[in-house]
C-alpha cells in the first residue's frame, strides 16, 4: 500500500486536492490530520485535558460558553480562534506556545493515524492519502512512499486567496498564518529533491480546470511508480509489507539527511 503524503500551506489548495483524490477516478481513502486534530482535542480526550491545563490559566477565553442544552459533563469546547491567537505569530513567546501545542496534539494525532492506516491496509487499498499540513515539520514524510506538495509559484496568490476566504483577517494576521506554516516554495523544492516517484508537486496557480489537469498529470506519474499489483502483493504477503515499510522509512531518512546536508552547504556558500 502506497502512503501518499499530501501537504501544502494555508490557501494553496491542499484541501481541494484532497477532496478530488477521494472522488472518482481516484477514490483514495483520506486520513486528514486536521480532522484528527479536532477529534483528539474534544472534551474528555487526553490532549484536551493537557491543553486546558497548560493554556487555561493564562487564556481566559480559551473555553467557549456552553450553548443551551449542550452537554458539558466532559468539559466546555475549546475556543479555537482564541487558541490560534495565542500560538500564531513570529514572536519568541508565540513560537514557544506553538511548540507546546504541537507537542500535545501531534503524538495523539499520530496514534489515530496509525490505527486508520492499519485499517486501510487490511482492506487492500492501493494507496492512502495522509493529508498533513505540517508533513515535513512533523517528520511524517519519512514513512511516505511518495510526498505530494500543493504549491503556488507566487506567494501573493496565497495571500489573496486566504484573505478572500477569511475576510475577517487583517493582512498582518494573514501573513502570520502563512509564515507559521513555512514557505511553500521551499516545501516544493524539498519535495522535488526526493527524486522521481518519491516527490511530486501540484502547482495551483490557475483555475479549477487547470488544477484538474495538473492533478491528473501528477497522479499518472504516481501510478507508474507504484502500480496496484504491488499493493495486492503486499497485502497477500505481510512479511514483504513489513520489509517494504522498513525500506520506505530508511529511504525517507536518507532523503532527509541529504536535504539537510545540501541546505547546510548552500548556507555555507552565502
Amino acid at each position: 500500500m502506497l502512503l501518499l503524503g499530501l501537504t501544502g500551506s494555508i490557501a494553496t489548495g491542499k484541501s481541494t486536492v484532497s477532496s478530488k483524490l477521494c472522488q472518482p477516478p481516484y477514490n483514495l481513502p483520506i486520513i486528514d490530520a486536521d480532522l484528527l486534530a479536532r477529534k483528539v482535542v474534544e472534551p474528555g480526550a487526553p490532549a484536551y485535558a493537557k491543553i486546558v491545563a497548560h493554556f487555561g490559566a493564562s487564556t481566559p477565553d480559551l473555553l467557549l460558553e456552553p450553548e443551551p442544552g449542550q452537554d458539558i459533563t466532559k468539559g466546555r469546547w475549546l475556543n479555537r480562534p482564541a487558541l490560534g491567537r495565542r500560538v500564531f505569530g513570529s514572536s519568541e513567546e508565540t513560537q514557544k506556545d506553538r511548540a507546546v501545542l504541537n507537542g500535545i496534539i501531534h503524538p495523539a494525532v499520530r496514534w489515530e493515524m496509525y490505527k486508520q492506516l492499519l485499517i486501510c491496509y487490511l482492506k487492500g487499498c492501493w494507496a492512502v492519502v495522509l493529508d498533513v499540513p505540517l508533513l515535513f515539520e512533523s517528520r511524517l514524510d519519512r514513512i511516505c512512499g511518495t510526498v505530494m506538495v500543493v504549491a503556488v509559484s507566487n506567494p501573493e496568490i496565497q495571500m489573496q486567496r486566504l484573505r478572500a476566504r477569511d475576510s475577517h483577517l487583517t493582512r498582518e494576521d494573514a501573513e502570520n498564518r502563512v509564515k507559521s506554516q513555512g514557505d511553500i516554495r521551499e516545501k516544493a523544492r524539498r519535495c522535488e529533491a526526493r527524486g522521481e516517484g518519491a516527490g511530486v508537486v501540484v502547482y495551483n496557480d490557475g483555475g479549477k480546470e487547470d488544477l484538474r489537469k495538473e492533478l491528473d498529470r501528477v497522479m499518472a506519474q504516481v501510478s507508474r511508480s507504484s502500480p496496484q499489483w504491488w499493493a495486492w502483493l503486499l497485502l497477500l504477503c505481510p512479511p514483504l509489507a513489513g520489509m517494504a515499510s522498513i525500506w520506505s522509512y530508511y529511504r525517507g531518512q536518507v532523503i532527509n539527511t541529504k536535504w539537510k546536508e545540501s541546505e547546510l552547504s548552500a548556507k555555507a556558500k552565502l
